[in-house]
C-alpha cells in the first residue's frame, strides 16, 4: 500500500507521523496509537494491513515531546529498558491535545471519507479509550490498554462507539482493574468489552513472547467488523 511520512503541525512544534493509504486512494481514516516502542515496524505494518483493509491510516509520533523518531523493538532488555522510560515520561495530557490534532487533520484528509477511528494498543490502549472521551471521534478500539480504571469518570463523555480488548492475565492490568473496568462500563450503550481469559499482555503483538495467534485473530476479527459497521 502507498505509505508516506507526513507532519503534523501543532502549537508547540510539528510532529511526524505514518501515513498508509488504500490502493483506492479513499477511505474512512484511522488514527494509530502506538505501544510505548515508538512508530516502530509493528505499528507501521498495522497501518499497512488497515489501508489493505481499505483504510487510511496515521500513526502519530507521541514521543515526539520526549525523543522524536523512536523506533525500538520488544527484543532485547535494552530496549525494554529505553521503553519503560519513555513510557515513564510520557505526558498524557499533552499525548491527548496531540491525539486531537490528528483527528482534526484526518478530518481534513483530502483521502478521507468524513470519519475518522481510532486503533491503539498497550499504552495506546488507555489513549485509544481516552480518545473516545475526549474527542470526536466516531470509532475506536483499545486493545490491552493499561491504567483505564484512573480515567473512568470520564466515560459519559463516550460519543462516539468504543471497542475494548481486555487480556485476561494481563501482567500489567489485574483482575480489580478489570473488575472496574467492566463495573464501570459495561452499562454504557457506547462502550463493548471483550474479555480474553488466559491471555497475557500484548497477545495480538506477532512476534512478541505472549502473542497467541487464535486469540489475536478472534480480536482483530471483531475489530475489522467493528471498525466496517461504524466507519464503512
Amino acid at each position: 500500500m502507498p505509505a508516506e511520512t507526513i507532519t503534523i503541525p501543532s502549537p508547540d512544534g510539528d510532529f511526524s507521523a505514518y501515513r498508509a493509504t488504500p490502493e483506492s486512494g479513499q477511505g474512512a481514516v484511522i488514527v494509530v496509537l502506538q505501544e510505548i516502542f515508538g512508530v516502530n515496524q509493528v505499528m507501521r505494518d498495522i497501518c499497512d494491513d488497515l489501508a489493505g483493509q481499505g483504510f487510511v491510516a496515521i500513526c502519530p509520533d507521541l514521543f515526539w515531546r520526549i525523543e522524536p523518531n523512536i523506533d525500538i523493538t520488544d527484543q532485547s532488555e535494552e530496549e525494554w529498558k529505553k521503553a519503560f522510560d519513555l513510557f515513564a515520561k510520557f505526558d498524557v495530557e499533552l499525548g491527548l491535545k496531540d491525539i486531537a490534532l490528528v483527528v482534526d487533520h484526518a478530518r481534513r484528509d483530502n483521502a478521507g471519507n468524513g470519519k475518522v477511528g481510532a486503533i491503539g494498543y498497550c499504552l495506546g490502549g488507555l489513549l485509544a479509550y481516552l480518545t473516545a472521551c475526549r474527542t470526536d471521534a466516531d470509532a475506536s478500539v483499545g486493545y490491552y490498554g493499561v491504567n483505564i480504571p484512573n480515567f473512568m469518570n470520564e466515560n459519559n463523555n463516550i460519543t462516539g462507539q468504543l471497542m475494548l480488548h481486555v487480556a485476561g492475565k494481563d501482567q500489567f492490568v489485574d483482575s480489580e482493574a478489570q473488575k472496574a473496568m467492566h463495573d464501570g462500563l459495561d452499562g454504557n450503550s457506547h462502550v463493548v468489552l471483550h474479555d480474553y481469559p488466559g491471555q497475557d499482555h500484548a497477545f495480538a503483538r506477532q512476534g512478541g513472547a505472549h502473542f497467541d495467534a487464535e486469540a489475536a485473530d478472534l480480536a482483530n476479527t471483531r475489530t475489522r467488523a467493528f471498525l466496517q459497521t461504524h466507519l464503512g
